[in-house]
């Protein structure tokens, strides 16, 4: 996880909790433009099993967040993704990818439907790091069809783990009732909130736009919750690993598909060839050739263990047992969790089927590494 730039510190932008987190004792370092906290006293691993076992609380403030108003919007939208948008309920959210002209992912993010088709709007959250991309690319290719609204008035608090809803129903009462994907407007800790039941951890948990002047508030009424502690980003990044979640620029960009990326969940039957609007959106063809099979892939996204207890990191190049390079690594640690070394990287298709073993070359050296299913750890996404 590139945790770091070569931004001097005086030009990093700020959360609203900047001053909470070093008053929390937090390691901040440069991420995404922000100085963001990496990790607090507690370390990486302490706050990684909290996380597993309890309640954490994430200052995601620099991620984006927009909104699409207009009669039009739904349908627009739809033409800059391969995902239906256009048949998700209202109250409901959706995971999706904005592609290029050659189908590969410029970001992939949320988006909700706050009942855009009774003059509501689609709320969408994108990737720290790509927001101005994102919203000039939006803008570029629909802004004359539906007005599109930055938010940076609004900060975004993640809190996750088994027990973060406990914590959270009492502060809001109600929001027990909701399931994974699904959200709404509650008021939390007398803080204007709208929230949706995801996350980025693998576990149950909530995630709540609030506005910036409010945050600093909800995060200390969040934290004096005895289930509650705050986690940085270390652990937010080993925590999405465990759980096989892509990281943009590191497991997904601009020179992958997303079926190379292992995506193909994400591209619904109504726009695959045969759907009701299939095709429509960038790189259509492509990426429809490949889903299909009638295009090779030239590489796939895979979830790897090492079989010695050696961390493979980020960028280690992948090779056969013959010694031919057929991959590279683009997140790797030891999973904290699981308890062993595990990665996810590209390999060529023929080095994909789960059990197959290839070399991953540490400092010289070949260390064993199998593919195999991912999540490596069980996800427990509150279905009801």
């Amino acid at each position: 996880m590139p945790l770091s730039s070569p931004a001097p510190p005086e030009t990093l932008l700020k959360t609203p909790l900047h001053d909470l987190h070093v008053t929390l004792g937090a390691r901040m370092v440069p991420f995404a433009g922000y100085s963001m906290p990496v990790q607090y006293p507690a370390g990486l691993m302490a706050e990684h099993h909290h996380t597993r076992t309890a309640a954490g609380l994430f200052d995601v403030s620099h991620m984006g967040q927009l909104r699409l108003e207009g009669p039009d919007a739904a349908n627009a939208l739809e033409t800059l993704m391969p995902v239906d948008v256009l048949d998700l309920a209202p109250g409901k959210q959706r995971y999706g990818l904005l592609l290029n002209d050659e189908g590969g992912i410029i970001d992939d993010l949320m988006f909700f439907n706050r009942d855009i088709g009774n003059g509501g709007d689609l709320f969408i959250i994108v990737n720290g790091a790509c927001k101005i991309g994102d919203i000039a690319h939006i803008r570029a290719k629909i802004g004359k069809r539906c007005v599109v609204t930055p938010m940076p008035e609004m900060a975004l608090l993640a809190l996750q783990g088994p027990q973060a809803v406990t914590a959270l129903q009492r502060l809001a009462p109600g929001v027990e009732k909701l399931v994974f994907m699904t959200g709404g407007r509650y008021t939390v800790a007398g803080c204007d909130c709208f929230l949706t039941r995801s996350g980025y951890t693998g576990e149950d948990g909530f995630e709540i736009s609030v506005p910036a002047a409010q945050a600093d508030k909800l995060a200390r009424a969040l934290l004096a919750e005895p289930e509650v502690k705050p986690i940085g980003l270390g652990a937010r990044n080993s925590l999405r690993l465990e759980a096989g979640l892509c990281l943009y620029g590191n497991d997904i960009d601009t020179t992958t598909t997303p079926v190379e990326a292992s995506l193909n969940w994400a591209i619904q039957k109504v726009r695959r060839t045969g759907g009701a609007r299939a095709g429509g959106f960038p790189g259509a063809e492509r990426i429809l050739a490949q889903l299909s099979g009638s295009s090779t892939l030239p590489r796939k996204r895979v979830g790897l263990i090492a079989l010695e207890r050696v961390p493979v990191r980020d960028h280690t190049t992948l090779h056969s047992p013959d010694g031919a390079q057929v991959g590279e690594v683009t997140s790797g640690l030891l999973g904290p969790t699981i308890n062993q070394p595990v990665a996810m990287g590209y390999v060529s298709p023929e080095f994909a089927s789960t059990g197959t073993q290839i070399n991953a070359m540490v400092r010289g050296k070949p260390v064993p590494m199998e593919v195999a299913n991912m999540p490596f750890v069980p996800t427990h996404y509150y279905r009801g």
